[in-house]
């Protein structure tokens, strides 16, 4: 392992802010830099943290050769083209989710990492945070036994968010709900056929000319029998926050509990008892366990709707920032590395290339 601290720039300072104490006190990194196009709001967060080197333009900060890897959390739609840049530029990235909103996108970015030899990181929350942890636990020591069927859903009122958010198909934003079961599973998303159902304002449907307010796509396992349902809503549909997984197995079954305020239920058989998912800081430096808990924005006056809405997403940040980190010191694929964020992501796309056609079947490409 290399003792050279990994000099980190974060790009993007709303919910991205989260991510600078971690990197402040992880032991193989320096938080080096910020990016934000405001300059008030890149001079307030860089005054509090203590970070002199401040960008408010993406490629002149691409042209620093201090800067060893890149985090991006910027609006979706600059995702594909700043991880493409930062890659081609030499550094290693880690980007919030999704990867991309189109095929091409995806693989354009995969090919980019191929190209340039440094990792790519998606910074998908649902598989860092505890109570995945607690599952994969299960399924890694036999308790969970076969998995026989695997089930997500992302419902979210995006009423109020940013106006790139408004109309967005919802299952371009679904890897929330397909990663924990694709990591689950070990497998890749084959091939999906996707049912829109019901309808959202007009407004809304023509920014992007998708008019379902929910979609529910099935998917076929690569080299696998085993099937997976997700569903997703974004829009004009009731129901509190969820980011879920159920997962169906022969010895034990897991199940999200239907209210942010209960426990899931792990079934053995038909009996079904309510369980206490742990915290899993163990897995961390001692430096960043604390982050499991808390964050930038905890303040009663001052909560992102990552801690309103969804529980802080688990106490997945210091775990995504230091699975980031080891990939590089270790010299090793980061998880998911691209080729599994552009499956995990184009399963989404394609879900609702499907529900535009009616639920006809879409196969989704092969990266590797």
């Amino acid at each position: 392992m290399s003792s050279k601290p990994i000099r980190v720039a974060l790009v993007g300072l709303g919910f991205g802010a989260e991510f600078i104490p971690i990197y402040q006190h992880h032991p193989h990194t320096e938080m080096y830099a910020v990016c934000q196009r405001s300059e008030d709001k890149l001079r307030q967060i860089g005054d509090h943290f203590g970070i002199e080197a401040r960008y408010t333009d993406f490629d002149a900060l691409l042209e620093d050769e201090n800067i060893d890897a890149v985090h991006i959390n910027t609006p979706i739609p600059d995702h594909a083209e700043q991880s493409v840049k930062a890659l081609m530029a030499g550094k290693h990235v880690a980007c919030t989710v999704p990867m991309a909103t189109t095929v091409e996108d995806c693989r354009r970015i995969v090919q980019a990492q191929q190209a340039s030899g440094k990792n790519y990181m998606m910074m998908e929350t649902a598989v860092y945070t505890r109570e995945f942890l607690f599952v994969r636990e299960l399924r890694d020591s036999r308790r969970l036994g076969r998995i026989q069927f695997l089930r997500g859903s992302h419902q979210q009122e995006m009423g109020g968010w940013p106006g790139y958010w408004e109309g967005l198909p919802p299952m371009h934003y679904a890897t929330h709900a397909v990663s924990p079961l694709l990591a689950l599973a070990g497998k890749e998303a084959e091939f999906v056929s996707c049912l829109g159902s019901g309808a959202i304002a007009d407004s809304l449907a023509a920014k992007y000319g998708s008019p379902f307010a929910v979609e529910s796509a099935l998917f076929r396992l690569r080299d696998s029998n085993l099937a997976m349902e997700v569903t997703r809503s974004l829009f004009e549909t009731s129901r509190e926050y969820i980011e879920s997984f159920d997962i169906y197995a022969d010895r034990m079954s897991f199940e999200w509990q239907q209210l942010e305020a209960e426990a899931p239920i792990i079934f053995t058989g038909e009996e079904g008892k309510r369980v206490t998912i742990p915290d899993y800081a163990h897995l961390l430096p001692e430096s960043i366990q604390k982050y499991t808990m808390q964050g930038v924005y905890d303040a009663d006056d001052n909560r992102h709707l990552s801690f309103l809405q969804g529980n802080g997403h688990g106490g997945a940040h210091p775990h995504l920032a230091h699975e980031f980190v080891m990939s590089i010191v270790e010299r090793r694929p980061a998880f998911p590395d691209a080729y599994t964020a552009a499956n995990w992501t184009c399963a989404g796309i394609c879900a609702h290339q499907s529900a535009m056609q009616n639920g006809r079947q879409v196969d989704i490409p092969v990266f590797r």
